[in-house]
């Protein structure tokens, strides 16, 4: 599940010390392990589908979604 199908989102960092429980990233779907740190991504409209993701998953989810620039 992409960010194309959340729509309007709030986002979490959570810090390593706080993340006590395993997830799977859907970035990736690969594990994040407890003690990592990582982002919660929340949908405004749809918070019980709240997931997990790696920091490095989300920042590239964002970019596929930012309008590209322009090569000149």
């Amino acid at each position: 599940m992409g960010l194309r199908d959340f729509g309007a989102v709030e986002v979490r960092h959570v810090q390593p010390y706080q993340a006590e429980k395993m997830y799977r990233c859907p970035g990736c779907n690969q594990e994040i392990p407890p003690g990592t740190g990582h982002e919660v991504v929340v949908p405004v409209h749809a918070p019980e589908d709240r997931r997990h993701w790696h920091t490095p998953c989300w920042k590239r989810e964002i970019k596929k979604k930012l309008p590209q620039k322009k090569k000149r």
